[in-house]
């Protein structure tokens, strides 16, 4: 990032810099985030920072499905009405809300918090795959929903993980190929999603 501009009160340029830290936040954007806070109300900056605060003092991951969640197990985890037998696995937290949106999904869920990623230093055991592992050997699992991007980095993660779930006996599925390659699931449109998870295949 570039230097602030010399002059600049601490406190700005610290809230700059801050704010340049953020995934798709250059310098210009920061500097205006930062502007905006500083013409804002007093109220409404101390709700982002409460916000902020409360975020990271507040939400945890569920032990089970490593969901991010206040509660421990998440809602959907605690669910008696979901189905107990089916785990659809996804990268991140986001995807389960994602999935969720389709209306066409109610079995539980994995999120693996990232996909294999060997240039950048993810592997296996940077990710939530043996946490899975471990719930298919505890029992009570028939099938497990491989909902990665269709990526290389996705497929490359679910194809890792089928060759360790298949010898349990269970049944590992993955999304139709009806999702667009490349795109992230967050993206993805509701019905495109919907008839991918309805005519999901076997690996």
């Amino acid at each position: 990032m570039s230097e602030p501009v010399a002059g600049t009160p601490e406190p700005i340029a610290r809230l700059i810099h801050e704010f340049a830290k953020l995934p798709g936040i250059g310098p210009k954007s920061a500097q205006r985030l930062t502007y905006h806070v500083l013409r804002a109300p007093a109220e409404d900056a101390l709700a982002l920072a409460q916000a902020v605060g409360d975020v990271k003092r507040r939400v945890v991951l569920c032990g089970e499905c490593f969901n991010i969640t206040e509660t421990d197990p998440c809602a959907f985890c605690a669910d008696d009405r979901r189905e107990r037998t089916v785990i659809c696995a996804v990268e991140q937290p986001l995807d389960v809300l994602v999935v969720e949106r389709t209306g066409g999904y109610r079995g539980l869920y994995h999120v693996l918090h990232g996909s294999l990623n060997p240039i950048d230093g993810i592997g296996p055991e940077q990710l939530r795959v043996s946490d899975l592992v471990r719930r298919v050997e505890a029992g009570g699992i028939t099938e497990v929903i491989m909902a990665t991007n269709p990526s290389l980095e996705g497929e490359a993660t679910s194809m890792y993980i089928q060759r360790l779930l298949l010898p349990l006996g269970v049944r590992v599925t993955r999304l139709a190929r009806g999702l667009p390659s490349g795109a992230d699931l967050e993206y993805t449109d509701d019905l495109t999603l919907a008839r991918a998870l309805e005519g999901r295949q076997d690996f």
